[in-house]
C-alpha cells in the first residue's frame, strides 16, 4: 500500500515538473503582444493556415480585408457579436469558467470532443498565433497568450482586433469585408437585423451563408436579435421592415462568392 502510495507521489511529482517545463517552454516563445497595441497584424496564423488548406487542395485562396477601428463599426454589430460568442467580454479575464464547465459537460455526454466555450480572448489569441491543431502544448500556450493578452491589452483593443481578423466566408476576414461582401455597405451602416445575420454565422462561417436561408441561420440570428430587443438596444418600430436579403455584387478585386462547405476549421 505504501509503495503504491509512493509512486502515485512520484507520478505526480513528474507530472507537475513536465507542466511547469511546457509552460516555460511557452513562455520563451511568447510573441511580443505590446507591439499589438498600436500595430495591425498583416497577416494571422489562421489566414496562413488556410491559405496552406487551399494551397494542398489545388487552389489559391485570396483574402479580402478591410481594416477598420472600432469607432467605426456599427454598435449593434458590437452588441450581436458579444451577445453570440462572449457575453461576458467586458467583465471575465480572458476565460468563462462557467462556460467551459457547460462545454465538457456535454462533450462528456455526448462522448465527443468539440470545441467550446471560449471567449473572444481566447479566439483571437488562436486566430493571431496558433495553429488549429489540437494538442496538450497549443491549449497551455493558448492559456498563456490569452491571459497575458488580457494584461497588456484594452478589452476595446481585444474586440477590435477581433472584429478585424475573424474569418466570416471563403477569403473574407473582419467585419468591414463581411459588411462590404454581403449588404454592399461599410460596417458603420449596418442595421440591427444585419448584425445579427452576421454574428450568426461565427462558429462555422464556410458552412453557413449570413444572406441565405437555413434554419440555423435564421433561428439563431432571431434569438440573438431578441435579445438585443429585450435589452433594449434595439427600438424594432424603427427597423426597417422587409429589408431585402439580396447581397450587392462583390467590387472589384473582392472575394468570390462564398463557398457553403464545412471548413476544417471553424471560428471557435
Amino acid at each position: 500500500m505504501g509503495r503504491a502510495k509512493s509512486l502515485r507521489y512520484k507520478w505526480f511529482g513528474s507530472g507537475l515538473i513536465f507542466f511547469a517545463l511546457l509552460a516555460i517552454v511557452c513562455l520563451l516563445a511568447m510573441p511580443d503582444l505590446s507591439k499589438l497595441k498600436k500595430e495591425n497584424p498583416k497577416k494571422t496564423a489562421f489566414m496562413e493556415y488556410r491559405e496552406m488548406e487551399s494551397k494542398r487542395q489545388g487552389k489559391r485562396l485570396k483574402i479580402y480585408q478591410i481594416w477598420v477601428p472600432l469607432s467605426k463599426v456599427s454598435l449593434t454589430l458590437t452588441k450581436a457579436v458579444l451577445i453570440a460568442e462572449d457575453d461576458k467580454f467586458w467583465s471575465h479575464e480572458g476565460f468563462d469558467y462557467e462556460a467551459i464547465k457547460k462545454a465538457l459537460e456535454k462533450d462528456l455526454k455526448a462522448g465527443k470532443f468539440r470545441r467550446g466555450g471560449s471567449t473572444i480572448s481566447q479566439q483571437l489569441t488562436r486566430n493571431l498565433y496558433l495553429s488549429p491543431q489540437k494538442s496538450l502544448l497549443r491549449k497551455i500556450r493558448e492559456a498563456i497568450l490569452t491571459w497575458r493578452m488580457e494584461k497588456v491589452l484594452s478589452k476595446k483593443r481585444i474586440l477590435e482586433l477581433y472584429l478585424n481578423v475573424a474569418e466570416w466566408g471563403e477569403g473574407v476576414y473582419g467585419i468591414e469585408a463581411a459588411s462590404r461582401r454581403y449588404y454592399g455597405k461599410p460596417s458603420s451602416d449596418l442595421t440591427a437585423q444585419e448584425s445579427a445575420r452576421l454574428a450568426a454565422v461565427l462558429p462555422n462561417p464556410r458552412r453557413y451563408d449570413p444572406l441565405g436561408k437555413q434554419p440555423y441561420v435564421v433561428h439563431r440570428a432571431d434569438l440573438i436579435y431578441d435579445i438585443m430587443v429585450r435589452r433594449g438596444i434595439v427600438a424594432p418600430e424603427y427597423e426597417e421592415v422587409g429589408r431585402s436579403t439580396e447581397a450587392f455584387p462583390v467590387e472589384q478585386g473582392g472575394p468570390p462568392p462564398s463557398v457553403l462547405n464545412e471548413p476544417a476549421v471553424p471560428n471557435r
